[in-house]
């Protein structure tokens, strides 16, 4: 990757700018963006990577007694951002976490992204991603909180007045613009108050960090319209869930090697064997793609949501469909992420997948043409179509099972995981919902 920036770049652009204040930004492991916020005054000791924070306070970080952590700022994800506060401008400086040893932390999500691409320049590869991320645009009360009221009843593809986040839409994709975003596609969803944004492919870190900065900027426009932005996989019941379709391929020398103009549908083996590597580790890694209780509301047929682990062409009942550009276009399109997913191990464990299916050379079943979701039990066992997990606390045992993925992640991240996930459904499993309050209260 090309420097983008200098130290005295920055420095310059801060200056001129009128920024006031940089965050320093990283993600902690179950993919939430953290912040420390620094004036300019302090920037020159921040990009010389003098700053020091409190690890133990951040989750699937460290113990109190090693807590003392090193921001390293990445300068080519400098950013100043397009609005203006009373005080001045705010910038962004992306971060990598390390040791006091001057080693990267090995539970830092971003460097478990960068130590995936390394295994894939090793076998001379490139991975580039295009995510299409789904969120749901509610209304506030008066006191600022989200309900769940969608300020539309637009389905796919309406326009103004039927879809009334028409405006901040525009805005944000405005806004992600000025971030640097090559946005290719904005439109409404399936489902009331339901949007979808598309920029374009990117290097896998680049993408990562840019699926951060885009739930971020969401966030703040809808908050300037009154409005609250949501990447929760199911927020209502009845109606579509949000994905973040993965759409995926792998360069070598400046070429996608998944395109072949003599292969069978014009795919090469890489991408067969790519291919057979992401539907052979689908269940261990979608703990990762599907981290959350609510993730697997989405999970169920009727709602165009991936639930069956097959491949196809234009069909969109599988878990991975190619679409039909070829060429530069040549991809595969996974559908089960999800936009709560840490964008960082997702696409770890989605590359290491994939690169484990070329290096042993797996051959793929073949693809699908039906409707998979009008085929019963017995037919889907004849055509040896398999099933995601139902449930995180299913997702968490297959991942448990899979030694590649957990390798993937690395021992010191993967246990943290798995515990507080494992927490986290223990915790749902006693909760009373509403549901059985109505289903149960007066009838017994």
């Amino acid at each position: 990757m090309n420097n983008k920036y200098t130290k005295q770049d920055i420095m310059q652009i801060v200056e001129k700018e009128n920024v006031a204040f940089i965050y320093l930004q990283f993600t902690d492991i179950f993919g939430v963006m953290k912040n420390v916020a620094i004036t300019k005054e302090q920037l020159n000791k921040a990009l010389d990577n003098e700053l020091m924070f409190d690890g133990s306070s951040i989750d699937g970080f460290v113990r109190i007694e090693e807590s003392d952590m090193y921001l390293r700022p990445d300068y080519n994800t400098f950013a100043v951002f397009p609005w203006e506060e009373s005080f001045g401008k705010v910038a962004r400086i992306i971060c990598d976490i390390y040791n006091p040893d001057g080693t990267p932390f090995e539970g830092d999500p971003r460097y478990i992204l960068k130590r995936a691409l390394g295994h894939a320049k090793e076998m001379g590869y490139e991975m580039c991603v295009g995510p299409e991320c789904e969120f749901y645009l509610f209304q506030t009360d008066d006191d600022g909180k989200p309900t769940l009221r969608t300020n539309d009843d637009a389905g796919y593809f309406d326009l103004a007045p039927v879809d009334l986040g028409e405006g901040a839409r525009r805005d944000m994709v405005i806004t992600l613009n000025k971030m640097g975003f090559s946005v290719e596609a904005s439109h409404h969803e399936a489902a009331p108050g339901q949007h979808e944004i598309d920029f374009k492919y990117d290097e896998a870190l680049c993408a990562a960090d840019k699926i951060m900065t885009f739930k971020f900027i969401i966030k703040m426009v809808a908050k300037k319209h009154g409005l609250h932005a949501t990447f929760m996989p199911k927020p209502v019941y009845g109606a579509a869930g949000s994905g973040m379709h993965v759409n995926q391929s792998l360069f070598k020398d400046g070429k996608n090697v998944f395109f072949d103009k003599n292969g069978e549908r014009e795919l090469s083996a890489i991408a067969y064997n790519y291919l057979a590597g992401i539907l052979k580790h689908a269940k261990g890694f979608c703990a990762i793609t599907n981290p959350t209780v609510n993730s697997y509301k989405r999970l169920v047929s009727g709602y165009e949501a991936p639930v069956y682990i097959a491949w196809a062409l234009t069909n969109r009942s599988p878990l991975v469909r190619v679409p039909a550009k070829r060429g530069a276009s040549t991809r595969l399109e996974l559908r089960n992420p999800d936009p709560s997913c840490n964008p960082y191990l997702a696409l770890a464990v989605i590359l290491e997948s994939g690169l484990d299916g070329i290096k042993k050379k797996l051959n793929p079943p073949y693809p699908v043409d039906k409707n998979i979701y009008e085929l019963d039990e017995e037919k889907r066992k004849q055509l040896s179509i398999d099933s995601l997990p139902e449930s995180i606390a299913e997702a968490i045992d297959y991942l448990n099972k899979d030694e590649l993925i957990k390798k993937a992640i690395g021992s010191h991240a993967c246990k943290i995981y798995m515990e507080a996930k494992k927490l986290e459904w223990d915790e749902y499993k006693n909760k009373i919902t509403p549901w059985e309050i109505e289903q149960y209260l007066t009838k017994f």
